[in-house]
């Protein structure tokens, strides 16, 4: 797992969001993992929900696996769609913001050393998933911290769609998170293998991650 230093007081500049920070933190400090229903900001989370509804169709593409040219649509591991989040909207530019002072927090917290931040909107269509997969491969130092919002009301469980944390790679049973509305996961991503099972109906989210600064000589990454 990746170290984590424990401090015993905190002296950043205080918001109305370092409750929640805090609560992220010490999960993430104690078992790696964040599961927090309903606790993202209700302003936050409405605009980036009526945003989503709102967006035009032609604006999400396939999802795949992989960067740049090992970009690679995989329908067997695969099958929502996404579009990446550049701050151009208010409600996007809301988001960045808001995981800008995540990543402040997180950094004097824990001194995870977080440098970038990347994310996009997810869609998920009737019969969609995300088969068992990492974040990121250990030892490869980019993605670090993943995160994952949602957006869905009256989500019930025989909508299905829920994301599975497999504590390692021997778990068969794993956690189930419901994606309901407002509800915030952040895990450490080279330590939890996970997944979405398939949904049963349109279901919505954002999948985000912070990384680490690896660049060497003239390769840049994250990229710009």
């Amino acid at each position: 797992m990746v170290a984590i230093k424990k401090i015993s007081s905190f002296d950043g500049n205080s918001t109305s969001d370092d409750g929640l920070f805090n609560l992220i933190a010490q999960d993430i400090e104690q078992q790696g993992y964040s599961i927090r229903p309903g606790a993202l900001p209700v302003e936050l989370t409405n605009a980036l929900y009526i945003h989503q509804q709102t967006m035009e169709t032609e604006k999400f593409k396939d999802a795949g696996i992989g960067r740049g040219g090992e970009y690679l649509k995989n329908e067997f591991v695969r099958t929502d769609e996404i579009c990446w989040i550049t701050g151009e909207s208010n409600a996007g530019k809301q988001w960045l913001d808001w995981n800008a002072q995540l990543q402040s927090y997180l950094n004097r917290r824990l001194f995870l050393g977080l440098f970038s931040f990347e994310s996009h909107f997810a869609h998920y269509g009737p019969g969609n998933y995300y088969k068992r997969h990492y974040d990121a491969f250990r030892g490869e130092a980019n993605r670090v911290l993943s995160i994952v919002a949602y957006f869905n009301s009256g989500w019930v469980s025989t909508d299905g769609g829920e994301l599975v944390i497999y504590k390692d790679d021997k778990d068969k049973e794993g956690t189930k998170v419901i994606p309901l509305m407002g509800t915030i996961v952040a895990f450490l991503s080279e330590e939890f293998p996970h997944e979405v099972l398939k949904a049963n109906r349109d279901r919505y989210s954002i999948a985000g991650w912070f990384r680490v600064n690896t660049s060497i000589a003239d390769k840049i990454d994250p990229p710009l």
